[in-house]
């Protein structure tokens, strides 16, 4: 799976000085500097070296300064790593190439470049607030069956965790959920119900994700949901 290359690549960034999170704004990688603006770095992963890989590569290209493709090598060297082709392309389009070792090394087979399109910054604003708002790393990056663990997942269980006690106002969880407001108003999951003007109580829905998700416990169970708030 994917998720395996996840933790090298984490690590490899991480060195580097970056701040690295999962699956933000659909990219498996997104790696922030300490820099204000910060250079934002998105990498996609694959267990091979394949067109597909590139493809994704483009579509993230406006949203990032920098953008990787990673992959294991070939067991026998003869993968798409080794094809010069290949690399040209990647070399064309600005991307760089990074090589995921059977004992988890990190080789750089290309540097990524300065040649990339104009940025989208909308998009790419939003990776930004999403991988800042986002408490710790809770999804591992190149997963594909579980929920996506958002910053707005991450609030909507903290007002669940709060509602656990009993009814409560809006103003009650903005502690632990800045957006608590529009959080229980939109009530994207169906955890909340609203019992009077301004109060809500938890839902049987709401009880039954904090059972999959206990307090504390940021990362989700397998699941094959895939759509996200």
């Amino acid at each position: 799976m994917e998720t395996t290359l996840y933790q090298p690549i984490k690590t490899f960034l991480e060195t580097r000085g970056y701040s690295v999170k999962g699956e933000i704004g659909g990219c498996d990688l997104v790696a922030l500097s300490d820099d204000e603006p910060p250079l934002v770095v998105i990498c996609e992963l694959k267990l091979s070296f394949n067109l597909e890989l590139i493809l994704q590569a483009v579509d993230r290209a406006t949203a990032g300064d920098e953008v990787w493709i990673a992959a294991r090598v070939s067991a026998k060297g003869k993968g798409r790593e080794s094809d010069r082709r290949f690399r040209d392309l990647c070399r064309r389009l600005g991307f760089g190439m990074l090589s995921v070792a059977d004992n988890s090394a990190v080789d750089v087979i290309l540097a990524a470049s300065a040649v990339m399109p104009r940025k989208n910054n909308k998009k790419r604003s939003r990776l930004i607030r999403e991988h800042r708002r986002r408490k710790g790393d809770p999804t591992a990056g190149g997963a594909t069956r579980s929920p996506i663990m958002t910053a707005y997942r991450q609030q909507a269980l903290a007002c669940a965790a709060a509602l656990q006690d009993g009814e409560r106002r809006p103003r009650d969880l903005r502690a632990v959920a800045p957006d608590a407001a529009k959080i229980l108003l939109s009530n994207v999951y169906g955890w909340f119900e609203r019992v009077d003007r301004g109060v809500y109580a938890l839902t049987e829905q709401g009880a039954e994700a904090l059972r999959r998700w206990p307090p504390g416990d940021a990362s989700p169970a397998p699941a094959v949901e895939t759509s996200e708030a």
